[in-house]
């Protein structure tokens, strides 16, 4: 039997939140005196979902019959592939850990699939056919998350002057994608329900870079810290504005978008709690990441039945990600 559609590319956020659980359990290891082995077992995990997922894609793609090129140019789904590359850079900042050379490999090679893919996939939206309603979330991929992910592991593995520039990249077009996204949500029509999951990404911005900072000058509560962690917050409160919304959509993979957003919140306040060190902060820290933790555990638990059948069931169809007007079909 043909399978008729290709996976849908927001699966890969189940990667990038396993990687965002990793990053936590790794800022929490130290304030709660563990051992690492527990957050490199869950890079390990993001690593195999990783692979699996990707030999998923071009397995299905390769029976469906249906190219890439039509699902990157896709105006809802195609920004999400940015996740491969971002994903990788997550990983190879904890592969660094084990080997310095594989890691910057892994690290050097993501970011330029990353650079390329951004530029290309730029260069389609300055062609002028791209309508405003099918900005989402998932458009800060390519440019800032990839920028700011980017900058945090390169600044890590020693390479400080790449880390600026891709802090750079991020910090630019956060300004420029979050204003765009800002007049498409208050001016045109409201996001579709599968599309809603991913403005959760409007709280990773400052968190990721914030953290990328402290990679860049050190863990100290400067007053570039204190700004991002004041747009942390008041992005974290925006968040609360959407939970009627988010309580009556029904469950779907798409809810992997809630996790990194939520971990990288998460990890940059188990920093600032080190930095900080009030009263209890220790205990604080076991409290966050025990809540990521659960946030996530409690995702994939329902999302297994869900993913079963969508990768078991020839007929399985893809979950539709089309912004109002938009074609859905790819």
């Amino acid at each position: 039997m043909v399978l008729k559609e290709r996976i849908p590319l927001n699966t890969l956020a189940i990667p990038f939140g396993l990687a965002g659980l990793a990053e936590g359990w790794g800022a929490a290891t130290p304030a709660l005196s563990l051992s690492p082995v527990v957050s490199h077992v869950l890079w390990g995990v993001t690593g195999l979902a990783l692979a699996w997922l990707l030999v998923a894609h071009v397995s299905r793609g390769v029976h469906s019959g249906k190219p890439l090129g039509g699902q990157l140019r896709h105006p809802a789904q195609g920004p999400i592939a940015a996740l491969v590359p971002i994903t990788a850079m997550l990983i190879a900042s904890d592969l660094a850990t084990v080997s310095l050379v594989a890691g910057r490999v892994l690290l050097l090679l993501s970011v330029t699939a990353a650079a390329v893919f951004a530029g290309w996939l730029i260069g389609s939206w300055l062609e002028g056919r791209l309508a405003l309603e099918s900005v989402h979330g998932g458009y800060l991929l390519p440019t800032v998350a990839a920028g700011l992910v980017g900058a945090d592991a390169a600044a890590k593995m020693g390479y400080v002057a790449l880390g600026w520039a891709l802090f750079g990249v991020g910090a630019s077009f956060s300004v420029v994608m979050i204003t765009i996204l800002i007049v498409r949500l208050a001016f045109r029509p409201p996001l579709p329900d599968p599309l809603l999951p991913t403005m959760a990404i409007l709280v990773a911005p400052p968190a990721v870079a914030g953290l990328a900072w402290f990679s860049l000058v050190g863990d100290e509560g400067d007053p570039v810290s204190l700004a991002l962690a004041g747009l942390c917050v008041l992005m974290v409160l925006v968040q609360f504005a959407f939970i009627p919304r988010y309580r009556r959509l029904g469950f779907s993979p798409g809810f992997w978008s809630f996790t990194f957003p939520a971990a990288a919140v998460a990890t940059d306040a188990i920093v600032w709690l080190g930095i900080t060190r009030p009263l209890g902060w220790v205990f604080l820290t076991g409290v966050v990441v025990a809540a990521l933790t659960v946030l996530i555990a409690t995702v994939a638990a329902f999302s297994r039945g869900s993913a079963v059948r969508r990768f078991s069931s020839p007929a399985a169809e893809p979950e539709p990600l089309a912004a109002p007007g938009v074609d859905a079909r790819i």
